[in-house]
């Protein structure tokens, strides 16, 4: 026992250790460029699965095994690490930094929610559009952590109402009904604090030849508002986690897979047009996210509120318990005070933003940037613009200069009365950025496409392709649907930004081995890996709610599995329609053709 003790607790030093040796037959009894590739492929796979050594540190090994390898030069290697892409998500997270730094995000949530309302059915879609919309820009982790508080606090102040309602009602019909005698004297409501303080206080009411406790009303109704409330909050909590993931899906900057997507197709297809850019990735996965949303929302509706209209939509009616839960909101929102200088700022920069996104080069029009700037290549990219708009952080006060904008500092010592002005701060200063931006993800990044290149450099991609050439026989849509399964269980078990950088490689070499288009499977797949929705440890935003406490992890396996084939589905009907009409994916595209090396 003592043994297997140490072994499990050593576990991590095992498997750095153990794993390249047990692998090393492979590229000394197969000393080709392909097999020294699927060498450092497989122990970074481990590596990645395991979680030995931090993600990042992984990522790096390319930049070690490959030029050793003979596969890539290390100038060649070390260049994959800062990409258009690593731009593109440094400027996405510097504008959602600054929505956080100045709270602009908790702003947006409840002034939605104020006017959404808070009867079960429609709070409940509420908290879902709303954590959806903000993990479209920010971080979902981030997103879930504002959410989840707000969401305990309504359900909160929801229960303690009604178990005060319920308390009065009950004395009502004591003093009517001569089967009940009060025991004690009803407190009054002001002397009641807290949800514990009120079970605590509660009148015992008893009967006069019956037993008093277990078969009391007051009892009863205790009973049946605690289950009632404990499924509501497991539900509101799965759907703030559940939409945090799925809202991530709709932007190109929404969440980490999606832009190793796009790298990985400028990278492997370089010709292939800016096929993938921030208008077209909206265009297909907005809709899908909506379908989702709505879906996912009927799920849980079904399996923790029913679909009673009444009790779930309130048929129009606002009872004290209502009134109470809208204050909770309404007082959160005041202590906000009115918008900021800042806050507006912050707000314009950010729509400025995606409107420049989505005119760039909207697909059916010429945008902006091919008229000024991309006549003779694509000199302007989603990257360029990105860090433009985020640079205005640095630049743009978070105080007007005209009045207000100067504070008074006390002067040096020796200098009585005397005091300095002080110039306001701007926007973002780069120590909150040093904190807040996940540096890692960029590495990751990074080493996602030297995989990618050293794959292609090697012969590693052919070799694959050529291996699943007999997948040809099977349907396009079977083996989307089976590559989205295969994908949608991977991720539960590991990170999805490991999953998509290991998975898109291979669908990439596989896609033009069988002349499919390469986004017929690489698109869907892509947003599988975004769909972690069945254990606590798969995705971040389900780890926060599982540590309130309210949930078993079989809560979570129970909604998610459902909620795992409805994202499956969903995302194979959009690949399969306005996803097909958007891309063209019924053809083999030309450009993947001549990455190929060979000739349409």
């Amino acid at each position: 026992m003592v043994g297997c003790s140490w072994l499990w607790s050593h576990r991590n030093y095992l498997i750095i250790f153990l794993t390249p040796l047990l692998l090393l037959p492979l590229p000394l009894l197969v000393p080709t460029p392909e097999a020294k590739c699927g060498y450092a492929i497989i122990l970074m796979a481990l590596y990645w699965c395991t979680e030995c050594m931090p993600l990042a540190v992984t990522a790096l090994l390319p930049v070690i095994l490959f030029p050793m390898m003979g596969i890539m030069e290390s100038g060649a290697v070390c260049v994959q690490y800062l990409k258009d892409s690593n731009m593109l998500f440094i400027g996405g997270l510097l504008v959602a930094i600054a929505v956080e730094n100045w709270n602009l995000h908790k702003r947006i949530a409840l002034r939605v929610l104020l006017v959404v309302g808070v009867q079960p059915a429609l709070l409940m879609s509420g908290f879902m559009g709303v954590t959806a919309f903000l993990s479209m820009w920010i971080s979902n982790t981030a997103t879930t952590a504002m959410m989840v508080p707000i969401a305990q606090a309504v359900l909160g102040q929801l229960c303690a109402t009604e178990a005060r309602r319920d308390e009065r009602e009950l004395q009502v019909e004591g003093k009517d009904n001569q089967a009940f005698e009060l025991d004690t004297k009803a407190p009054q409501e002001e002397d009641i604090n807290t949800k514990q303080d009120l079970v605590k206080t509660l009148p015992d009411y008893s009967y006069k030849d019956e037993e008093r406790d277990a078969d009391s009303p007051l009892e009863r109704r205790r009973k049946e508002r605690e289950l009632k409330y404990q499924l509501l909050t497991k539900g509101m909590s799965l759907s703030v986690c559940y939409s945090a993931s799925i809202g991530g899906t709709a932007t190109l900057t929404g969440t980490t897979p999606n832009l190793i997507l796009k790298g990985q197709m400028d990278e492997i297809f370089p010709d292939n047009g800016d096929v993938i850019n921030f208008a077209s990735w909206f265009g297909f996965a907005f809709p899908n996210m909506v379908i989702m949303l709505i879906l996912s929302w009927l799920w849980l509706q079904f399996m923790y509120m029913g679909f009673n209209m009444k009790k779930s939509f309130g048929c129009g009616k606002k009872n004290e318990g209502d009134k109470e839960a809208f204050g909770v909101m309404k007082e959160e929102y005041r202590k906000l005070g009115s918008m900021t200088f800042a806050e507006g700022a912050v707000l314009t920069i950010f729509v400025l933003l995606v409107v420049m996104w989505f005119t760039r080069e909207p697909g059916f029009m010429p945008g902006w940037a091919t008229v000024l700037f991309n006549k003779d290549g694509a000199f302007v990219t989603d990257g360029t613009v990105a860090i433009f708009m985020s640079t205005l952080f640095f630049i743009i006060p978070s105080r007007p200069f005209c009045y207000g904008s100067a504070e008074e500092e006390e002067g040096e010592a020796g200098e009585e009365g005397t005091k300095k002005q002080k110039a306001p701060g701007a926007l973002l200063n780069w120590h909150v950025v040093h904190e807040r931006m996940p540096w890692n993800i960029i590495l990751l990044l990074g080493g996602g496409f030297a995989l990618a290149s050293g794959s292609e450099a090697s012969g590693l991609s052919q070799w694959l392709g050529k291996s699943l050439a007999p997948l040809q026989s099977i349907p396009p849509f079977g083996i989307s649907l089976l590559l989205c399964l295969l994908v949608g269980t991977f991720t539960e078990c590991s990170s999805n930004t490991a999953t998509t950088t290991l998975f898109l490689p291979i669908l990439a070499s596989m896609a033009t081995a069988i002349g499919l288009h390469p986004l017929y499977v690489m698109l869907p797949c892509t947003i599988c890996a975004s769909l972690a929705f069945m254990l606590p440890v798969a995705t971040p935003p389900n780890a926060i709610v599982f540590s309130y406490g309210n949930l078993k992890v079989m809560d979570m396996v129970k909604a998610g599995f459902m909620l795992n084939m409805i994202g499956i589905l969903t995302i194979n009907l959009g690949i399969n329609t306005w996803g097909d009409a958007m891309f063209q994916l019924s053809t083999f595209p030309d450009w993947a053709n001549i990455t190929n090396g060979t000739k349409p």
